[in-house]
């Protein structure tokens, strides 16, 4: 980089702190320098259109910073996911399809209604009566319930035993930990708050019911390997070691969300595999927590295609015009749940910050699981997983990869 050139990845970083202050929670994580926070919570209040324009000139300005082709890609697909936030925020009207466009560099179209109709005919294979479907899977989930009181016990049961597995598949770094909490009243079911210095904090929402079936993946989403196994290998690798101070920052609705979230969900797959539902069965036994993990395991691959009526849901709210009722309707009818967790959904699905997130976990999902699959004849799952805890990939150069194929 020249003596006169703008330093790119620190104004990033600088920007990605301003939005914080117009909209708390939009910095999802920060390990980076206190001085360089507290300056920027020193300067003037910001403006959207402040932000915005911020984010253009170092759009400009990312060409001459002479970065490596990896780091220029990066910055380009965030920088470009700040610009449309700030114009968001500035109350400029941004399409539906083209603010998730921007944030995430993937495209949407609505889900086929036939996939989620042979879903629900395997689901009512493996769940056979005389009830209505919905009756039966809502049945067989009540059935898979922890116990509120046992709920901690449980996740800290699978954590440690999917610590041993990434510790031995992947490696961590020996200071590690994560710690977990109980809350309520948040759309989500599990959150982690990465500290840095390889620390997280992970909250689990107790609002809603929490199955034995579904704790493997939702501790092996925030925890192990996914975000906190991510966040740390990142942060010893691209930021101790290669000095990438962009990684210092974890911003919502950028392309690396879409990446987190992806890799997240994979989490089960790379660290167990095939069988994960009696190995679970096994590790919350111990406890005294029974659940038949082969139907779980059966059960999941069924329901996965209904996992994009979430996000056909916010097509319909905010691209289609569909009211918050007859999209509830929809989500009820192809995802098999109670009004009660439709109505639960939409809150994500309405947030201000959020409403575009939910593309993250569906999109996310398929392209990676696309991409894992599609690794060299006789590679391991590990290999080609761990450059997602540890590369600065992209959507868009998955994507590319996956066309090269």
């Amino acid at each position: 980089m020249a003596a006169d050139a703008l330093d790119v990845p620190l104004e990033y970083v600088r920007l990605g702190l301003r939005f914080d202050r117009l909209e708390s929670g939009f910095v999802d994580a920060y390990t980076g320098h206190r001085r360089i926070r507290a300056e920027v919570a020193d300067e003037p209040a910001p403006t959207p259109q402040g932000l915005r324009d911020q984010a253009r000139a170092l759009l400009r300005e990312l060409p001459a910073a002479d970065l490596p082709a990896d780091r220029t890609e990066f910055l380009r697909g965030q920088l470009t996911g700040l610009e449309c936030s700030a114009r968001k925020m500035s109350g400029e009207p941004v399409p539906f399809l083209d603010e998730v466009s921007s944030y995430f560099q993937v495209d949407l179209t609505l889900g086929d209604p036939g996939a989620y109709a042979a879903a629900h005919a395997e689901l009512d294979r493996l769940l056979p009566g005389s009830a209505p479907l919905a009756e039966r899977y809502a049945a067989h989930r009540r059935r898979e319930e922890c116990p509120p009181d046992r709920l901690a016990d449980a996740v800290h049961a699978l954590s440690s035993a999917l610590r041993d597995r990434v510790r031995g598949e992947y490696g961590l770094p020996e200071s590690e930990t994560v710690r977990y909490e109980v809350v309520t009243d948040q759309p989500w079911s599990g959150f982690n708050y990465y500290e840095g210095d390889y620390r997280s904090r992970v909250a689990i929402n107790a609002d809603l019911p929490h199955r034995l079936g579904q704790l493997p993946h939702l501790v092996a989403h925030e925890a192990y390997p996914g975000h906190h196994t991510e966040h740390c290998r990142k942060e010893l690798g691209l930021v101790e070691r290669a000095a990438r101070l962009e990684h210092t920052v974890f911003l919502v609705n950028t392309p690396e969300c879409l990446m987190a979230e992806g890799l997240a969900d994979l989490g089960v797959q790379a660290s167990i595999g095939a069988g994960w539902g009696p190995w679970a069965a096994d590790v919350l036994g111990d406890l005294g927590l029974r659940f038949d993990g082969h139907l779980a395991e059966q059960i999941a691959a069924a329901a996965a295609p209904l996992n994009r009526v979430r996000q056909d849901a916010a097509v319909l709210l905010h691209d289609r015009g569909a009211d918050a009722d007859e999209v509830a309707g929809y989500i009820q009818r192809w995802s098999l749940v109670s009004a009660d967790r439709a109505r639960q959904q939409l809150r994500f699905l309405t947030h201000p910050l959020w409403r575009a997130y939910i593309t993250t976990y569906v999109e996310g999902f398929d392209l990676l699981s696309a991409w894992l699959d599609g690794r060299p004849v006789g590679q391991p799952v590990a290999d080609r997983f761990v450059r997602l805890l540890d590369e600065p990939l992209t959507p868009a150069g998955i994507a590319g990869e996956l066309r090269a194929a």
